[in-house]
């Protein structure tokens, strides 16, 4: 699908364009995939015969701690697919959206989207672990970690499920960008009271942000999201590759959550496991040889696999 028109909506970097002209014949039903996470959406629009479309991006989903938010992203990403497309903003009534949300496992988020009043002509609501097994199996049985901005995990086995993580960086989510992100930043601020072991991440930190000290980091991280303590994992894996011991406790903590997590999931049966996300390639090599030797590649993206659900639920 290297071939698609990508747009990117305007909440995410660039205004999307009225440009669309485009009419297809007796309007016939579109299906729209969205994978919503912390940082980010992603959607794959496909004809009423599945064949792709467009993709398109915009800002994050997380319908747990932003709900009108997360309802404006999945608009203005549907938009921009349509753009993408050359489709009219017009046929939005005629897209079914199939929406894998990080946040959507809380029940009380789950009642406040459905309340929404969208513009689409279906909404099917999941969580975004279930389109990415989905997406990763084809539909058949196995299991899935995400590592991204949060982390969670699911499992299938014939009758057999299991979730796993998922409550946010609050109460979890060990082993995601977010998690390591603002550990990070609790280790540098010991290290500059002289309290916690000193870290190259307390120099990394001053070179990014342009200033060091305990008080210029707590005013640049206090109060900000998950998305944005997820920006700076990379660097701790870097600063760990390069030997620093507090980066390396965090990375190994979080390897072991996610090995303890892999383990679960793939006892209830013969799992295969795939990991998706953009912390996945840093944390396998972490795992142990028996997981590793489980680990396969996802047959398709989680978009793909919304675009699956929608179909099913669409009765299509």
């Amino acid at each position: 699908m290297s071939g698609l028109n990508i747009a990117i909506s305007q909440q995410y970097v660039m205004p999307v364009s009225k440009r669309n002209t485009m009419v297809i014949e007796n309007t016939p039903s579109l299906f729209l995939g969205i994978d919503g996470g912390g940082s980010k959406c992603r959607a794959l629009l496909c004809d009423a015969k599945g064949q792709p479309l467009s993709k398109s991006l915009a800002g994050p989903a997380n319908a747990n701690q932003d709900l009108k938010g997360a309802c404006q992203a999945l608009t203005l990403c549907a938009e921009a697919a349509l753009d993408a497309a050359g489709l009219s903003l017009s046929y939005l009534k005629y897209l079914h959206v199939g929406a894998g949300l990080a946040g959507m496992n809380v029940p009380a988020t789950v009642a406040a989207m459905k309340n929404w009043s969208h513009p689409f002509a279906g909404l099917y609501l999941t969580t975004d672990l279930h389109i990415a097994s989905l997406g990763a199996h084809n539909g058949e049985d196995g299991a899935v970690i995400i590592t991204g901005t949060g982390s969670a995990g699911f499992s299938k086995s014939g009758s057999q499920r299991l979730m796993l993580g998922g409550y946010g960086l609050q109460l979890g989510d060990q082993g995601g960008g977010a998690w390591l992100g603002l550990e990070a930043v609790k280790a540098s601020l010991l290290a500059s009271d002289g309290i916690g072991p000193d870290t190259a991440l307390t120099d990394a930190f001053e070179e990014v942000l342009g200033r060091g000290g305990s008080l210029a980091i707590m005013d640049n991280f206090i109060g900000q999201t998950s998305a944005t303590f997820a920006k700076y994992a990379p660097m701790v894996f870097s600063l760990a590759d390069q030997g620093d011991r507090v980066a390396l406790a965090l990375v190994s903590q979080g390897a072991q959550y996610l090995q303890a997590m892999a383990t679960k999931l793939t006892a209830i049966g013969p799992v295969k496991l795939a990991m998706i996300g953009g912390l996945a390639a840093k944390w396998q090599p972490r795992l142990s040889a028996d997981i590793r030797e489980k680990l396969v590649d996802s047959v398709s993206s989680p978009e793909q696999g919304a675009i699956y659900f929608a179909r099913q639920q669409a009765k299509v």
